[in-house]
């Protein structure tokens, strides 16, 4: 009987668990045995790895996180660590393993597939920047949750004439803040430095206060600037009352939402059916309603696809 492992990397994301249960589900239904390995590649390398069934993803589909639980483990860089890894699944007689997260876990999996062990990516960050796929599982949450928050400061900011700059995650990617912002009716969506400078800001607000807006909304991705200095500058400038808030990991937890859900589980059930036919050392990815595969490497290498367009609605609906 085939048996086949599974690891999640890296930062959790909301639908990991629906992906664990797929993939269980879909494998046991189909005569394969199914292992966990807990704490990401770290538990690999300390053979952290232990069979899973039915009950063990049993009320997991509906929950955030990762049960599997999971940690950064720079050290996975070394070859000598990754043999070990890999020595570790041969030990338990697993030749195929499913890895669950972003670009620095498919990282990861290439570097086992070099020792002979069979990998499959599943895509599962809060940031969307695995550019072979049109969505990542949690994404869709993640942006659900910043655009509830945004939505009731939003509120407040109404209430009291104010302007107010929010900082939302994503890390390089700037999706999170693009369709959060679209979503709320930004004034400003900020993604990336090229474009941002703190007199850009004033001029929305200026702009906005020129319109009688009861409010300004400026959105911007995290490491662009540091939002609280942005707020007093602000502020101080066009003498508008600005608050800044900062939304941080608010938006990788939570329940997972019905697109995740469903998103998670087609993946899942997808992979095993490339297992079986012996497809591996691929990525899996969305593109509209089709479910695809392409090769991890290509996968890794692949570059974001320009949105301007999107950025020019936006700035056409503020």
């Amino acid at each position: 009987m085939k048996r086949i492992a599974i690891l999640t990397s890296g930062g959790d994301a909301p639908g990991m668990n629906a992906v664990i249960r797929a993939i269980t589900r879909a494998g046991i239904a189909l005569d394969l045995e199914v292992y966990g390995v807990r704490g990401g590649f770290k538990g690999l390398y300390d053979n952290e790895i232990f069979k899973l069934g039915r009950k063990s993803v049993s009320e997991k589909l509906n929950r955030g996180g990762t049960f599997l639980q999971s940690a950064r483990f720079p050290e996975f860089m070394n070859d000598d660590v990754v043999k070990v890894a890999a020595d570790n699944l041969r030990k338990h007689n697993i030749e195929n393993i499913i890895v669950i997260g972003g670009d620095g876990s498919f990282k990861g999996a290439m570097s086992l597939s070099r020792f002979d062990i069979k990998v499959i990516g599943i895509p599962a960050t809060i940031d969307n920047d695995i550019a072979s796929t049109d969505f990542t599982v949690g994404f869709d949450t993640a942006v659900n949750t910043a655009v509830e928050a945004i939505d009731r400061i939003r509120d407040t900011s109404n209430s009291h004439k104010r302007c107010s700059i929010i900082e939302v995650m994503g890390r390089d990617c700037g999706d999170i803040a693009l369709h959060s912002g679209v979503a709320t009716g930004a004034e400003a969506i900020y993604v990336d430095g090229e474009s941002f400078t703190y007199d850009s800001v004033c001029k929305v607000v200026e702009e906005a206060q020129a319109n009688y807006k009861k409010h300004a909304l400026i959105i911007i991705a995290e490491n662009i600037c540091n939002v609280i200095d942005l707020a007093e500058y602000v502020e101080k400038k066009t003498q508008y009352t600005t608050r800044s808030t900062i939304l941080g990991h608010v938006q990788r937890g939570g329940t997972p939402s019905a697109f995740d859900r469903y998103l998670a589980s087609n993946f899942g059930a997808y992979a095993i059916k490339l297992i079986l036919e012996d497809t591996y050392n691929v990525a899996l990815g969305t593109n509209g309603a089709n479910l695809f595969y392409t090769p991890i490497k290509d996968a890794v290498e692949m570059k974001n696809n320009d949105k301007e367009y999107f950025f020019k609605a936006a700035e056409l609906l503020k």
